[in-house]
């Protein structure tokens, strides 16, 4: 029947170089990946968009998705296992980003190779594909700088988790040629507060230092990635301690089980393709990472790490919405034209593309002032970034749902995954107000930190006469809240959207083209400031269109 031909439906998304077509991602290995290992890192993360693109990956994706992990608790003769089975999808991802050099890698390269600003663009890559086998990723790479605080734990898995090797099964790590780590710090009475975790470490024998064996009992609430080979935890040598960070393996070097109860899988929400856990320890093994009564103070190296990834992972879940949106538009048809020709679409996506664009700037910056040691850069910037980027990346997914309408409501179309997952970042590693109030923390106990970011921010002066007022403005505030620790703590919020607004308009207006560096900073920082994607000033979307829908790549 006439009525059952299918028109004016967009062709599948697939087919394109997901690297090539994204100038931010390409321009920054440009400007940030030495001359010496540009043309390596061009070509190996051609070669990963080009599989991120393609039919096949995205066929696998959907699989993953579709058939969630299952927990296996016990073995057909009533034997404990805890074992969290995945379908074969789930691990051929694991393999692929674990071979594109995306988990520890970066730690064993000199600083002087741009390997922060290469993974990071592989990491924004393959997070588009699928953003639940990321996890074990992040948490692989940023287990490093943790465990450096004990140096003989480091030279022993450090060169594993480095490893371009991804063999998944549970087996003693010294059999493996790669591992994979994860982590469990909070428990249900503390969630953030780590601080009030109850889980307890006793020394076997004298312990007391670096690398030295304890049992731990207690609880995890979230334990993600189950089926890793090493977590790091929390947990206290004595009630009234301050927590210590332990390295607990899953299988002990004699090839028995370390106790590692798995209770249950969480029902949760976002991505369905990776498993997160709760977990009981009873009599674990575990072996102390750091100083004795110093575990926040290790792991917040780890915790650093991750939330660059978080930073990194909300832009890659932004762009591939915007790349989505943009694809149906332009083969869409309604009232008489392309949906990409009609006025009012085209600022939306005008919007969201330099919304996208300033996203990745920012995450690609950061990454390259981790390779060049700005120590104090990165640690007040990622937190900045990881608020305000984390923070929009739902409104942003919201909004380019909303380009495809009804049609972007079905899991089919992939839109709907991206809308479940665009929370995620945001809360993990610190919901909005710890965020927020850390970055307060840094400011008032490093403020070398805060002179680094103002001074990079202030790299972007006499380009926009707004940037200007608006970088004047957010250090007079800054100021204030300086010298008002209560209006600080209450308005920690409202601070740290003005630092990152300014700082990503200084790096727009330093490295993007000048359209939508100004487009970006006045419908930002200007006077006529809009909160709502596409509300844009009519006039800067119509001068910013043509280069931002070109940027978008989605042809």
């Amino acid at each position: 029947m006439a009525t059952h031909e299918v028109t004016n439906q967009p062709p599948p998304f697939v087919g394109h170089d997901v690297y090539r077509m994204d100038p931010v991602l390409t321009e920054a290995v440009d400007r940030w990946v030495p001359p010496s290992d540009r043309d390596d890192a061009h070509a190996e993360l051609s070669d990963l968009g080009a599989l991120a693109g393609s039919a096949d990956v995205a066929e696998i994706a959907d699989r993953a998705e579709r058939n969630a992990p299952r927990l296996r608790t016990h073995d057909r003769w009533g034997n404990r296992v805890d074992e969290v089975d995945f379908d074969p999808a789930w691990h051929d991802l694991m393999r692929v980003a674990t071979s594109a050099g995306l988990t520890a890698e970066t730690w064993t390269k000199g600083r002087d190779t741009g390997a922060h600003v290469r993974r990071a663009a592989g990491f924004v890559i393959w997070a588009q594909v699928d953003a639940g086998h990321i996890c074990p990723i992040t948490m692989t790479h940023a287990a490093v700088p943790a465990l450096r605080h004990s140096p003989e734990l480091a030279e022993r898995y450090e060169p594993l988790l480095a490893s371009r090797s991804y063999e998944p099964g549970l087996r003693t790590p010294g059999s493996k040629s790669g591992l994979i780590a994860g982590m469990g710090m909070t428990e249900k009475q503390g969630g953030s507060d780590v601080r009030a975790n109850t889980t307890v470490a006793e020394r076997v024998g004298e312990g007391g230092v670096p690398g030295s064996a304890y049992r731990l009992t207690g609880h995890k609430w979230f334990c993600s990635a189950p089926m890793s080979d090493l977590f790091l935890m929390l947990a206290k040598t004595s009630p009234d301690a301050p927590p210590s960070c332990f390295l607990v393996p899953r299988v002990l070097d004699d090839g028995a089980r370390n106790p590692f109860a798995i209770q249950r899988l969480k029902d949760k929400l976002g991505d369905r393709s990776n498993a997160s856990s709760e977990i009981e320890l009873d009599g674990t093994w575990g072996s102390l990472v750091g100083e004795e009564g110093h575990g926040v103070r290790t792991i917040i190296d780890m915790v650093a790490a991750t939330r660059l990834d978080c930073v990194l992972g909300s832009a890659a879940i932004s762009r591939a919405a915007l790349t989505r949106a943009v694809h149906h538009a332009r083969h869409r048809r309604a009232f008489g034209a392309a949906l990409i020709e009609q006025p009012l679409m085209r600022t939306v996506l005008t919007d969201l593309a330099i919304e996208s664009e300033a996203a990745t700037l920012l995450g690609m910056r950061l990454a390259q002032a981790v390779d060049a040691g700005e120590v104090e850069l990165a640690r007040l910037g990622v937190a900045v970034g990881k608020y305000w980027v984390c923070k929009r990346t739902p409104t942003v997914v919201a909004e380019a749902l909303e380009c495809l309408g009804g049609a972007g409501y079905v899991e089919e179309n992939g839109m709907a995954r991206l809308y479940r997952q665009a929370p995620l970042n945001s809360i993990w590693e610190g919901s909005g107000n710890v965020n927020a109030l850390d970055v307060l923390r840094a400011i008032s106990r490093e403020p070398a930190s805060l002179k680094a970011l103002f001074e990079e921010a202030e790299a972007g002066r006499g380009q926009l006469a707004t940037l200007d007022r608006a970088l004047d403005e957010v250090y007079a505030e800054g100021a204030a809240f300086a010298g008002d620790p209560a209006m600080a703590a209450a308005g920690a919020r409202r601070l740290v959207e003005k630092l990152a607004l300014t700082l990503q308009a200084s790096l727009m207006a330093r490295y993007a083209p000048p359209t939508l560096a100004e487009a970006f900073v006045e419908s930002r920082l200007g006077p006529d400031a809009h909160l709502g994607l596409g509300a844009i000033d009519p006039g800067l979307a119509q001068v910013a269109a043509p280069v931002a829908l070109e940027r978008s790549g989605a042809a």
